[in-house]
């Protein structure tokens, strides 16, 4: 068959494809974003592919996808999923009906994240199965495989990519697509009304199939055993496989080996690789969870290498260099550049971006104060943090700002502004300003409204622009103290008067600051 060159991202994308998906859902965040745009850009005639406010209400309209009996996608980086956890908690307990995958996107080396959160221990957590490719190939089959996986045993099943997969192109070999389900009411509502008797009874459902799933794991293809050299074992999983091999044809000797593609972790083929081996290094991107798991199942006796033993480095990404020094081989011999290093090119705004120029009329307002606070969001707006704005001194996580900023005020201190991104603000953002209102929080809520989701690709905002203000009047924020500006060289010092207004205000206000994103403008032009 035809081999065609893709991401891992769009690998997973075209096996959810090729599985007869009616959905997609997601939001986007690097480096998970490709899996929702290829689905968009590719998927047949039929198939619903939309981005949500935010991970949680993508999450629960895949369920409800699954609960009509058709197949879904929800997509999501790693720190998405703390935002879905709720849904995502809740999935495993009610009985999937149409086949529901979360394709999770971690992000070890901190590329575009806060953390370097190991989705596994969610999955884990959440009593399920979930499946970690190698490469692109498997990829593309394991979301094949997760599918069929959901609909047998009625539960979500995670696919977990890292940052290095999800954007490195190779080819795939695709197979036929599959009819999707003609969709169908659930017939069992009781499964998924969660009051406390059925949710016991779900729950007690839950439990009794743990053995299933760890008896699939054992007998997974994905999961192979290697016999070979006594002297150590070698546990790989996902990716670290492809570091491995990089170095086993220098290793003098080849080493038994388990590569672990499905968990549960097989502990059975775990046990099965101790009894041959002396020792044993454990090489998995992300978190030390195989290898923590391994020190509660085999002897104590048994040296037990990884990250946790210091033999790998505790954060970061692996690489072919970590992992040969772990194997015991000697670095390899660098070619030195006889040229200059290159200079330091910090992260800026786009020359004309419009949170400069925000940024610009808020420190000139803020000027005259000994001690103001400003919270900030996530998005390309956080790069106000470095010169030559520094304008802002926080960056949490989606929707902190308002939050935080409101908790300053009440500890005495101002005054106190919160700046937040109009994608985030749909996000995460309405509720803590409802708890603003509630509270009369003395702050300034600064929404820098640039029409996209800029950091991630220019994907539009949820809803279309002039609805802000609508939105906010709407959580009940006085109209008189809800303003929008436009941000422009132009207008600096009319803006840094609005923003000196409504700080003096003493209570909850909110300026909007409208201007299109100029990379997103750029691209409009374009197509």
């Amino acid at each position: 068959m035809e081999t065609i060159q893709l991401l891992g991202d769009e690998a997973i994308a075209r096996g959810a494809i090729d599985s007869g998906i009616h959905a997609a859902y997601g939001y986007p965040g690097t480096p998970s974003t490709e899996i929702m745009e290829h689905i968009m850009e590719t998927a047949p005639k039929g198939v619903t592919a939309s981005w949500c406010s935010n991970e949680k209400t993508a999450y629960e309209a895949a369920l409800g996808s699954s609960f009509a009996g058709v197949r879904s996608i929800v997509t999501m980086k790693c720190v998405g999923l703390n935002v879905a956890a709720d849904p995502f908690m809740n999935s495993s307990v009610v009985k999937i009906g149409g086949g529901l995958v979360v394709a999770v996107a971690d992000d070890p080396g901190m590329h575009s994240s806060q953390n370097e959160q190991d989705s596994r221990f969610f999955a884990d957590f959440g009593k399920i199965p979930c499946l970690e490719p190698a490469d692109q190939q498997e990829a593309y089959d394991m979301v094949r495989e997760a599918f069929d996986l959901s609909e047998r045993f009625h539960v979500p099943v995670m696919v977990r990519v890292v940052t290095r997969l999800a954007h490195a192109r190779a080819g795939i070999v695709a197979r036929p697509p599959r009819e999707r389900n003609v969709p169908k009411k659930c017939d069992s509502p009781r499964d998924w009304i969660l009051m406390p008797m059925n949710a016991k009874r779900r729950w007690h459902a839950l439990l009794s199939i743990q053995g299933e799933l760890l008896a699939a794991s054992e007998e997974s293809a994905s999961n192979r055993l290697e016999k070979g050299d006594c002297r150590i074992g070698v546990v790989t999983t996902g990716l670290a496989r492809a570091y491995y091999d990089e170095n086993a044809p220098d290793l003098p000797a080849k080493p038994a080996r388990l590569h672990i593609g499905s968990y549960p972790v097989p502990e059975g083929k775990l046990r099965a690789l101790a009894s041959m081996v002396d020792s044993i290094l454990v090489i998995e991107e992300g978190s030390p969870f195989v290898e923590r798991r391994l020190r509660g199942i085999l002897p104590q006796s048994i040296p037990i290498l990884g990250k946790l033993s210091g033999a790998l480095p505790p954060e970061g990404e692996l690489n072919p260099e970590n992992v040969r020094a772990a194997l015991g081989l000697p670095a390899l011999k660098l070619i030195e550049a006889k040229t200059l290093p290159p200079p330091s090119r910090p992260p800026q705004l786009c020359q004309g971006c419009p949170h400069a120029d925000t940024y610009t009329a808020l420190n000139l307002a803020l000027a005259g104060y000994e001690e103001p606070v400003v919270m900030s969001d996530i998005g390309c707006y956080t790069l106000g943090a470095l010169p030559p704005y520094d304008a802002i001194e926080s960056c949490v996580d989606m929707g902190a700002s308002i939050g935080m900023a409101r908790g300053i005020a009440d500890a005495g201190l101002g005054p106190s502004v919160a700046v937040i991104g109009d994608s985030t603000f749909y996000h995460s953002g309405m509720t803590p300003l409802v708890d603003a209102v509630s509270s009369k929080a003395n702050i300034t809520l600064v929404i820098l409204d640039n029409g996209a989701v800029a950091m991630t690709g220019c994907q539009e905002t949820i809803l279309p622009g002039g609805a802000l203000r609508a939105v906010v009047e709407g959580l009940g924020v006085d109209p008189a103290h809800v303003r929008v500006i436009e941000p422009l060289p132009k207008n600096l010092e009319a803006n840094a008067a609005v923003f000196r207004e409504e700080v003096a205000y003493g209570g909850l206000s909110v300026v909007i600051a409208v201007r299109e994103c100029l990379e997103s403008a750029r691209r409009g032009r374009k197509s």
